[in-house]
């Protein structure tokens, strides 16, 4: 299997899980079309990187994903600097937002798309929690400028309804579920 992504946090939840995979991340541009659905935008994209290299991998099952943060139908992706992050974090603190992957698994002609949506509710975020957070945790690659595994996670967020992994970066019990639709199909 191949990991379409250089996520570190979704190489560690499928190491978790026991999957074995090689990491060949897509280099996409990773724009959208403006009429498109909040919903369908991470399936999107997740399925651009895995098209992206399923010519040359054919044989091989393509893992791709991508996860973004949406707040009152608004996109927050990943910030820019260390100002943009604390306008994000700012932004998030004391509401609830949700959390989409999307998730494109790919073998030759067999494509498998899917999403997971979590809710996300952090508690009054105070400006040095944010400051901190930011100083010594860099998130500037983490939709919504977080990680819910970091220390603003940790501190922060009251409640998830829905998977913690999705939070994450990679609903896994959708993806072992689609891994082994798969395996099945191989074997008829």
């Amino acid at each position: 299997m191949i990991l379409v992504s250089q996520s570190p946090r979704r190489q560690e939840i499928l190491t978790k899980a026991g999957y074995t995979f090689e990491v060949l991340p897509a280099h996409i541009d990773e724009n959208y079309p403006d009429n498109m659905s909040i919903e369908e935008i991470p399936v999107f994209l997740a399925e651009q990187k895995a098209m992206s290299l399923s010519a040359a991998y054919e044989n091989e099952i393509l893992l791709a994903a991508d996860t973004i943060v949406v707040l009152d139908e608004q996109v927050i992706n990943k910030p820019a600097d260390a100002k943009e992050a604390f306008e994000m974090l700012s932004l998030l603190s004391g509401k609830t937002h949700q959390v989409i992957s999307g998730v494109c698994i790919a073998k030759g002609e067999d494509v498998i798309t899917f999403s997971d949506i979590s809710l996300v509710t952090f508690r009054e975020l105070t400006e040095d929690e944010i400051l901190y957070y930011i100083e010594h945790h860099k998130p500037y690659d983490k939709a919504g400028a977080y990680g819910v595994q970091d220390f603003i996670g940790m501190v922060g967020i009251e409640r998830i309804e829905g998977s913690f992994y999705n939070v994450m970066g990679l609903p896994i019990h959708k993806v072992y579920k689609a891994l082994n639709m798969l395996q099945v199909k191989d074997k008829e």
